[in-house]
């Protein structure tokens, strides 16, 4: 077992304040016979400055007395640190860089921060490679920060390239990061994260209360976000920090088990990748070209009964999801659907093919079939060959089938295709699947997601993740700010229910300006892609 720490700090702009600070929590870390400690991005300052040359002059340099002082307390304490600051790059050059001290003091690596979020993008430049996976004594070690947690790629990449243990240094307001973006990246690739955020402001307090009222947000909801924590490969928390005030939280725990990644089916859910298909992901996506979707859409997810899913067609369900393989024939669910113009999504074996069912009151619409074989149908030997967008009344729909849905990259296809909505048919078996993975799926790449499910003595599962019209902060807001960022609004079914109903919105996928500057699809960075694009190790 190893003792891991996650230490949350304030930082303003009195560097020598923010390097007491770290140093206090490194003490406290050691204290309490971590092995490792990760700190919060932008240690040495806060990312808020009067222009770019102000940043610049306020930025770490190699062996600076912030950077000595941060590598002597690592060797002093024996013990593995990782901080985020600000470097001043040759060239005028400014990055936000994770950096990783060994318990020798020597700096083992550096990863920059490859998408900028928000004013970053005013003071800072993008890292211009792949953040390196480090051999350790520990284990195999990545680091990412923040922005780069909030979408799937750096810490999918990672992962792909043999990281047990994802260190990731946050500088965040979004209080999602917590309960979705940072226990999400561990469960979709199974392995460990170590988080740490800020608390206290995010910007300099004497312009805090203007700032916060030009934007018509409280105070307090511009104050780091907290919520440190330690997640194990499951993608549940093991030890989180407070809401507020600095602290550190400690776990020991399994680095080990990182390296196993097959579920309980027996399906390895990087082995069962499949590269090939996302070559399209690899080339520059340009903003989204496609029209707006409707407005609204009433959803729906329904047992596999004609009845229930006549009447959900008669009351004004213009889609309606059923669990994937529902033992309802075709014929039988499309006169459900008679004299209404609602579709309904199905799966079906097909011989050895797995295939999503569109249909409406005329017939079949269309097919998609599986793209990646799992064990969980050891009858799916023949998958889908790439990802179909169907053109609809009232926007633009993926269908997902079945263990598609576990692999980020399947969704990202629907995306770079200007999809709406994604119907996903499927069987969650663990119980990240609903509750992060599906979530992530419609909040990294502004997705309405309806999926449905059936599990064992429970029966029919499954939620609606409607995007919501109130996304980031630099989007007037139908109500007060709440902190969140970009998670949807979930819908799921009652237990014993039949069925669940939500509106969700088409038109807000083409909203994919996470802030100002940074587009969640168009402006995610080549180089993990390119691992993406390979076998994995």
């Amino acid at each position: 077992m190893t003792r891991v720490a996650a230490a949350q700090l304030a930082a303003g702009t009195d560097v020598a304040v923010n390097l007491d600070a770290c140093l206090r929590v490194i003490d406290e870390a050691a204290a309490a016979a971590a092995e490792l400690v990760v700190l919060p991005e932008f240690c040495n300052h806060l990312s808020w400055y009067a222009d770019r040359a102000h940043a610049h002059r306020m930025a770490c340099t190699g062996g600076d007395p912030f950077l000595t002082a941060i590598a002597r307390r690592a060797r002093r304490h024996r013990l593995y640190v990782k901080i985020g600051v600000t470097l001043a790059r040759a060239g005028g050059r400014t990055t936000g860089t994770g950096l990783l001290f060994g318990p020798d003091g020597e700096l083992l690596g550096e990863s920059d921060k490859q998408i900028l979020m928000g004013a970053e993008n005013d003071y800072l430049d993008a890292g211009r490679g792949e953040s390196p996976v480090i051999a350790t004594p520990l284990g195999r070690i990545g680091m990412y920060a923040c922005m780069e947690g909030v979408i799937n790629e750096v810490t999918r990449s990672l992962a792909l390239r043999g990281a047990q243990l994802l260190l990731n240094s946050l500088n965040s307001f979004a209080i999602d990061e917590a309960s979705l973006h940072i226990p999400v990246r561990a469960a979709e690739n199974r392995v460990w994260v170590v988080a740490a955020n800020k608390v206290g402001p995010l910007l300099p307090a004497g312009q805090l209360p203007a700032i916060a009222a030009r934007l018509g947000v409280p105070p307090d909801r511009l104050h780091g976000a907290g919520e440190s924590q330690i997640v194990g490969p499951d993608g549940i928390p093991v030890a989180m920090a407070p809401v507020t005030d600095e602290a550190i939280v400690v776990a020991d725990i399994d680095i080990g088990l990182a390296d196993n990644k097959v579920r309980g089916d027996g399906t390895d859910i990087l082995a069962a990748r499949r590269p090939e298909l996302y070559v399209p992901l690899s080339g520059v996506t340009p903003k989204r070209r496609a029209p707006a979707g409707a407005p609204t859409l009433s959803a729906a997810v329904s047992i596999a009964d004609t009845t229930v899913l006549a009447g959900l067609a008669a009351d004004g369900a213009d889609l309606i999801v059923l669990p994937e393989l529902a033992t309802l024939p075709i014929p039988e669910a499309v006169r459900a659907l008679h004299d209404t113009t609602a579709h309904a999504v199905l799966s079906v074996r097909d011989a050895e093919t797995h295939r999503g069912v569109l249909i409406n009151a005329d017939g079949v619409v269309g097919y998609q079939s599986q793209l990646h074989p799992t064990e969980r149908h050891p009858w799916f030997t023949d998958p889908g060959d790439g990802l179909t967008v169907f053109e609809l009344p009232w926007g633009r729909m993926a269908i997902v089938v079945g263990d598609d849905a576990l692999f980020p990259e399947t969704f990202r296809l629907a995306a770079i295709q200007d999809a709406d909505v994604v119907a996903v048919p499927c069987s969650p078996t663990e119980s990240w699947e609903l509750r992060l993975g599906l979530a992530e799926r419609a909040a990294e790449n502004r997705l309405n997601v309806v999926a449905a499910g059936t599990a064992e003595s429970v029966g029919l599962v499954g939620a609606i993740y409607a995007l919501s019209p109130d996304f980031t902060l630099w989007t007037e807001w139908s109500g007060p700010f709440t902190g969140v960022i970009s998670h949807p609004i979930v819908t799921g079914v009652p237990t014993g229910s039949t069925s669940a109903r939500a509106i969700v919105r088409p038109a807000e996928a083409v909203r994919r300006s996470v802030s100002r500057g940074t587009d969640l699809v168009a402006d995610r960075p080549p180089w993990p892609l390119d691992a993406m694009t390979k076998e994995a190790q």
